[in-house]
């Protein structure tokens, strides 16, 4: 098997989800693969065709995310020439490349309503139709789908079809995710670790130090085991002695002093009308150099109420500097 589809991982929880796929391979029935971003759906989809009767036969992959709600079913089902605007000749769909095979699709509750209405003929049946005619085309293909939603809240919800999951839902093997996977982490972060060590070509895996791989079995994971691959492989390709443990692991590669600043929509408290509304005409002092240092005060004051009185966040809320700001405070007597 190729390195980067191998299973890896010795817990119960892992162990138990690879071993229901294993069972279901066998069997000509659609399975659903449920899971977080980067816990190995797609591994588990070829390992379903892998150690099921098709093995010989064509494994297609869709990533119904990938594509928009009007190029969904032409992908999946092809069209003829002519059939819309840009379809200067005819094509097969996922659906009749993958006959005798398995079709994997990924990203499954991102279908659209059409696109799942005639999905679930496909799979019912095992007929399409081509956009653009009436002349259905029979197939043999084994759905595989996988997702990282929880569809039967999104029949509650009304955005998937409860007729449909049915159908797809013969078997649901659902993967841990890494936090989850008791004992994977260390397993993992040596086995990515000895493979990028081979690949800088160094003579041996030193291995992580022991503070290093309690900061890695600590973390949570969000991106579970791709995100620990890519930040395993940073670590060791950027640790210049490979004679010692590794060392520094850094979890955000976006981390920097000069890091932009993102910019984003202006809070609440920022808006305009968070601000003191302008003085009414009645209370306007008699000239304009004393209306403008009472509406400044009054948005001093106000800054500084919403920020509990902090004034480095105060002047910093202004867009002024703590000096700027003091001297503010100064020219209105409020120091």
């Amino acid at each position: 098997m190729d390195r980067n589809t191998q299973f890896i991982g010795q817990s119960m929880a892992f162990l138990d989800s690879v071993e229901r796929a294993s069972r279901a391979a066998a069997l000509n029935r659609p399975v659903l693969v449920i899971g977080e971003r980067g816990t190995g759906k797609e591994l588990v989809a070829e390992r379903l065709h892998r150690l099921s009767t098709r093995w010989d036969g064509p494994l297609v992959t869709m990533n119904c995310a990938a594509l928009t709600e009007t190029l969904i079913e032409a992908e999946l089902f092809g069209h003829e020439a002519g059939a819309f605007t840009g379809a200067t000749k005819a094509r097969v769909g996922r659906f009749e490349e993958a006959d005798g095979g398995t079709l994997f699709l990924d990203e499954l509750a991102t279908l659209s309503a059409g696109a799942q209405e005639r999905l679930l003929r496909a799979v019912e049946y095992g007929e399409v139709t081509r956009i653009g005619t009436n002349r259905p085309v029979r197939v043999d293909v084994r759905v595989v789908a996988a997702t990282n939603e929880h569809l039967p809240r999104l029949v509650e919800v009304g955005r998937f079809r409860a007729d449909l999951l049915d159908r797809l839902s013969f078997e649901v093997v659902t993967l841990p995710p890494l936090r989850a996977r008791e004992g994977d982490v260390s397993v993992l972060a040596n086995h990515f670790g000895r493979r990028m060590a081979s690949e800088l070509e160094w003579d041996g895996w030193p291995g992580f130090s022991e503070a290093a791989m309690v900061a890695l079995e600590t973390h949570d994971w969000p991106g579970n085991v791709r995100e620990l691959r890519n930040v395993v492989e940073r670590a060791v390709y950027r640790w210049d002695d490979p004679e010692r443990a590794v060392e520094v692991v850094e979890f955000d590669p976006f981390a920097s002093p000069w890091m932009p600043q993102a910019v984003s929509a202006p809070s609440p408290a920022a808006e305009p009308q968070s601000l003191p509304a302008a003085l009414p005409l009645a209370e306007v002092p008699g000239d304009f150099r004393a209306a403008v240092s009472a509406y400044e005060k009054a948005l001093l004051e106000a800054a500084l109420i919403r920020h509990k009185h902090n004034q480095r966040s105060t002047a910093k809320a202004l867009g002024l500097t703590y000096d700027q700001f003091r001297h503010a405070l100064r020219r209105n007597a409020m120091l």
